[in-house]
């Protein structure tokens, strides 16, 4: 066997063994990447795909740079542990890059340290995205067989080489030829490999940047770093806002706030006035549905033709959106008529939500409250009946309580709508004759899954893309079960006394921006704009629409209104849609991934900040509508600099409400990742 180039380092086995891993390493990391990059672009380009990767190769290099090292300067057990080491370090890699290659083709965004705590420390309670639907079974599959080579295959690999070197006769030369290594080597081979895994941190305008690893690295030093510097000085537990930003949440240091903004409703109560009706009102949760997927918003797409035919004789609003995607976030926004906070969890915690929300201001009023939802608690235990509770409703109905028999699951966790339409029919007949009530339906057949086709209403033919086509008939499904709730509060008599409000939560992306899929970080017009339309049979019945910019913040103020009472003691800060808002009203989103994406929307002109991971996007909706040209360049430095500043400004000042950022009552560990640098 001849002499391998560098023997000089290693012997001939050590090469085979080291080389046996960090080679196929090395290929699965840059092919993983090329997909990344691929599933983001249409057309990426080779300059595009080789600027992605050039992270990622500076990592390998370095990495295998720092293992030829240590193989070379230990000897006996020290070598052992090297050897163990070697391949937990190397399967912590492979894990690593493969989850963070699920989470992008899921989500469309990068997994960092922050994602990867919440998980960890909701790991009993939450069903992160990640593993929703479980993934791709081809990447769970690719996962097991490289953690299976990374933890066997290098032995196998060297045992065969030895087999042929001892049929071609020469094993002893294939064991032999170990020299030492002088001091100086070994201090080059680790300035080399810290040199590699520096080079590794530079990266390019091209998302996914650095090399998974990495990222994760930094980030969760960013976040030690952020604990060790904000950390009170009295032992208590950091809240996230410093001096600093308190004192930024003052009136004359806000940026454009609006005249909506920093008004308090903690102290807020109604009263009657002489227009005072109490009627009854029912909010639809819409789980997942995007303007654009509906037929209200697009009349040649025939997804949902009763709601449709619905929004002709209601309040529909023309430019709505959800302030941040995720399900509880839009029903913490629309039932308590403020913003939700930017960080997981306080929603769920009893006093965390600072204001009164429509249950608990209606029930002082004699109203009953109930929540009925098709999903599961079982299969989505952060999804019981504690939201529900903080959100003022005093009973609560979930597939547990229902007949689930003859019902279509129609994601990972929950049924079909109509498996509510017992149930409803049920508590109306006991309680809907009593006196005015509050009632919410929960859905969720929009969500990821789309395990709608087929289904009991039969199929049409939405799309070529078979997953949008799916998503479509989901949508489909749902409006039969707006059709089947409408007739059966007709049937029982109470139509004409109720107020309908449907609503989105957020939309959903099907990565027509650099590769987004789904919700939680698709901040362009798929994610965040969102189907609102009120239905009152008494009060709109030629039909009216709200042109200016809305939010779901502004439900609250608008049933409040379409009711008659009056506000005392605090005011919301949405707006009543039936008034025109605002001309120069400012509407904000926020990602739920932390310091990924935020948006503002003045107007027709949109602006995207990335927090760096991707330049600064700018849009004018008016003339491109799917935001395909960005403007940014043609923006002045001041003007971008001002609107990046009223984002990070509103974000501190929206989660200053929540308090302390917490999990289960007690402080999260990674509280200061979730403030502003």
């Amino acid at each position: 066997m001849q002499d391998l180039p560098g023997a000089s380092l290693l012997s001939r086995r050590d090469w085979v063994y080291s080389l046996s891993l960090l080679v196929p390493l090395f290929v699965y990391n840059l092919v993983l990447k090329a997909l990344d990059v691929a599933s983001g672009y249409d057309d990426p380009g080779l300059g595009a795909t080789l600027e992605s990767m050039r992270s990622d190769v500076f990592f390998n290099l370095g990495y295998a740079s720092l293992w030829v090292g240590l193989f070379a300067v230990t000897r006996g057990l020290a070598r052992w542990a090297v050897v163990f080491l070697f391949h937990v370090v190397t399967m912590l890699v492979v894990a690593v890059t493969t989850l963070a290659h699920l989470y992008l083709w899921q989500t469309g965004d990068t997994l960092d340290y922050g994602t990867v705590a919440e998980w960890v420390s909701r790991l009993d309670e939450m069903q992160p995205s990640l593993y929703e639907g479980g993934g791709p079974l081809s990447v769970r599959v690719l996962l097991f067989a490289a953690l299976f080579y990374t933890a066997s295959g290098p032995q196998l690999v060297t045992r065969a080489v030895e087999r042929v070197a001892r049929w071609r006769g020469g094993p002893g030369r294939f064991r032999t030829g170990r020299p030492k290594i002088s001091f100086l080597g070994s201090i080059g081979l680790l300035l080399l490999a810290l040199g590699f895994g520096w080079l590794s941190l530079l990266t390019g305008a091209v998302t996914p940047a650095q090399a998974p690893v990495v990222n994760l690295a930094l980030t969760g030093l960013e976040e030690t770093s952020s604990t060790e510097e904000d950390a009170p000085d009295d032992g208590s537990p950091a809240t996230g806002l410093s001096a600093t930003d308190t004192e930024a949440t003052t009136e004359e240091d806000n940026l454009d706030a609006g005249p909506a903004d920093n008004l308090s409703a903690v102290d807020a109560v109604l009263a009657e006035t002489p227009r005072t009706e109490k009627r009854n009102v029912v909010l639809i949760h819409l789980e997942s549905t995007r303007a654009q997927s509906a037929t209200p918003y697009d009349e040649d797409l025939k997804t949902m033709p009763f709601l449709g035919e619905t929004a002709r004789s209601s309040l529909l609003a023309e430019r709505a959106y959800a302030v941040v995607p995720r399900s509880s976030k839009g029903s913490t926004a629309v039932n308590c008529g403020v913003e939700p906070p930017h960080y997981p969890g306080p929603e769920f915690e009893p006093g965390r939500i600072p204001s009164p929300c429509l249950g608990g201001l209606l029930k002082e009023q004699g109203y009953r409250t109930v929540w009925f939802q098709s999903v599961s608690n079982a299969a989505n235990s952060h999804w019981d009946d504690d939201l529900a509770r903080n959100l003022g409703y005093e009973e609560f109905y979930s597939p547990e309580t229902m007949n689930t028999q003859g019902y279509q699951a129609t994601n990972s966790f929950g049924y079909e709508e109509d498996i509510m339409l017992g149930p409803s029919e049920g508590w109306l007949v006991n309680n809907g004759y009593d006196g005015p009530f509050l009632a919410e339906y929960f859905t969720g057949t929009g969500h990821y899954g789309y395990d709608c086709v087929p289904n009991r209403y039969g199929y049409e033919s939405f799309s070529e893309d078979e997953e949008l086509d799916r998503y479509h008939n989901c949508l489909r499904m749902l409006d039969f079960f707006l059709q089947n709730l409408f007739d059966q509060y007709q049937r029982l008599g109470l139509y004409e006394d109720t107020i309908f409000v449907l609503y989105g939560d957020h939309g959903e992306g099907f990565r027509e921006h650099r590769g987004r899929y789904m919700h939680g970080d698709t901040i362009y017009e798929e994610g965040i704009r969102i189907p609102l339309i009120v239905h009152d049979p008494k009060r709109v019945e030629d039909g009216e629409r709200a042109q200016g910019l809305s939010s779901q913040i502004d439900v609250l103020p608008t049933v409040l209104d379409l009711l008659g009472y009056e506000v005392e003691n605090g005011e919301y800060p949405g707006y009543s849609l039936l008034n025109p808002v605002p001309e120069d009203r400012t509407i904000r989103s926020n990602c739920i991934a932390n310091r990924k994406c935020m948006a503002s929307i003045r107007g027709f002109e949109k602006y995207v900040y990335n927090y760096g991971n991707l330049p600064d996007e700018f849009f004018d909706l008016s003339e491109d509508p799917y935001e395909q040209n960005n403007l940014a360049d043609e923006r002045s430095e001041e003007e971008i600099n001002e609107r990046r500043e009223d984002l990070l400004e509103w974000r501190r000042r929206d989660d200053a409400e929540y308090g302390p950022i917490t999990f289960e009552g007690t402080p999260y560990q990674g509280a200061a990742y979730y403030e502003d640098e």
